[in-house]
């Protein structure tokens, strides 16, 4: 005989929200998954930690934060009417428990330098799949709503949309361990204001301002944490130094790594390969942020002299001078930095300078309407965006799109 229900019925102690629920036997089967178990070795803030030293939450934290999100959300909308069944409502749960699944070591950072041209969201889905084989088939809605192929659509608003569980919880969770007070969303008031119309999740008219807090919140903490000038620093500094040691494995150069690691150093694969090789899932699976700062304690003392300086740079926090702008950069101006660079290590050739420079973009985008709108429903039952309803922020504020330039570098060097 197996377990009794009421065995697998937990409650976990979470310092942002108190005791959540584990409501369900699959759920907590799901938690206890290794593959579930690794999102407690992998970082929710990545590199931010090195700004803000209490930001080192992890991604099994906010899975559980947005699950008891969800029961609230669902609890909500039952008793405001709208027909969710337990079915329905195990496999929204089951959905945002595994929204991030997928992700890898050190998140966005990494994305595309571990697997190449594969989302974090593709990778989840696979791995939803193959649970969804190991469970009997459990896991089948679960997925239908996770990827929008299911009739009720605003299931999978719940799960991804632009006032989803995932945004509320990271939002709350991130402003609690950085201690960026701006940060902080009233979640109770926002899902106790969610609504149910022509399929689409809405928010009460009297709840707007509550969405007002969530979109400026949103916008702050981009700047404020998540595009904070030395995380975005440290995170080109980490994505150049993946792609060093991707080079070197790739030809050869011997590398200390995990033996997981070290397969995804030597390889690209691409979205075929995880479907036509069922073992490279259970590999990535393996991966978690230990595997990679501890090969890059070590490639600290590599012959390799890039991989030395870079692992070097962020193993002791020396990390490289960041230039903010609102425009591009002068071609100019990087190719004075690499002359720089060249000049302080002589033994670089223009190919190994180039990884200790590290120039793109960043983009706020606190709240698209073109993407998937944030629908005010009014007490006479008309619908409106809620960038046309407020009248406490000007529109374009809300729907601007800023962008900034940035260009990294070492600070021991003196441009001319």
């Amino acid at each position: 005989m197996g377990k009794p229900l009421h065995n697998k019925r937990k409650i976990v102690n979470d310092p942002v929200y108190g005791f959540v629920t584990i409501s369900s036997e699959v759920l907590f089967d799901l938690i206890e998954h290794p593959w579930f178990q690794r999102l407690r070795r992998i970082r929710q803030l990545g590199m931010t930690g090195f700004v803000y030293p209490g930001a080192l939450h992890t991604r099994f934290h906010h899975a559980l934060g947005a699950m008891h999100l969800m029961q609230e959300a669902i609890e909500t909308l039952r008793m405001k009417g709208f027909g969710i069944s337990e079915k329905e409502a195990e496999a929204t749960l089951i959905a945002i428990l595994l929204h991030d699944i997928g992700h890898g070591p050190y998140s966005h950072a990494l994305e595309h330098s571990i697997v190449g041209g594969m989302s974090h969201e593709e990778l989840s889905v696979l791995m939803m799949q193959r649970l969804n084989e190991q469970f009997g088939g459990k896991l089948e809605l679960a997925i239908r709503i996770f990827t929008n192929n299911y009739h009720k659509h605003f299931l999978h608003q719940l799960v991804s949309s632009q006032l989803d569980m995932d945004r509320l919880d990271y939002l709350k969770r991130d402003s609690f361990y950085t201690g960026v007070s701006e940060g902080v969303i009233n979640t109770d008031r926002i899902i106790k204001m969610l609504t149910v119309c022509n399929d689409e999740i809405m928010v009460e008219d009297k709840g707007i301002y509550s969405i007002e807090k969530f979109i400026v919140a949103r916008r702050l903490m981009y700047w404020q944490v998540y595009y904070h000038k030395t995380v975005v620093s440290a995170e080109n500094m980490m994505i150049n130094l993946l792609r060093r040691a991707k080079y070197l494995a790739e030809k050869g150069t011997v590398l200390f790594a995990t033996p997981a690691f070290l397969h995804f150093l030597q390889h690209r694969f691409t979205r075929e390969d995880f479907e036509n090789d069922l073992s490279l899932l259970g590999k990535f699976a393996q991966l978690d942020d230990y595997d990679v700062f501890t090969s890059i304690k070590i490639w600290v003392d590599h012959s390799d002299k890039v991989l030395s300086i870079l692992s070097s740079s962020l193993v002791n926090r020396h990390l490289f001078k960041i230039e903010l702008r609102d425009k591009p950069f002068d071609e100019s101006e990087p190719d004075r930095i690499r002359e720089s660079i060249r000049e302080t290590w002589p033994e670089l050739d223009d190919d190994q300078a180039s990884y200790l420079i590290c120039m793109g973009s960043i983009t706020n985008n606190a709240y698209i309407p073109e993407y998937d709108k944030i629908n005010i429903l009014q007490r006479d039952g008309t619908v409106c965006d809620i960038a046309e309803s407020s009248d406490q922020l000007n529109v374009s504020v809300l729907t601007s799109t800023v962008t900034k330039y940035f260009m990294c570098y070492p600070k021991n060097l003196n441009p001319a």
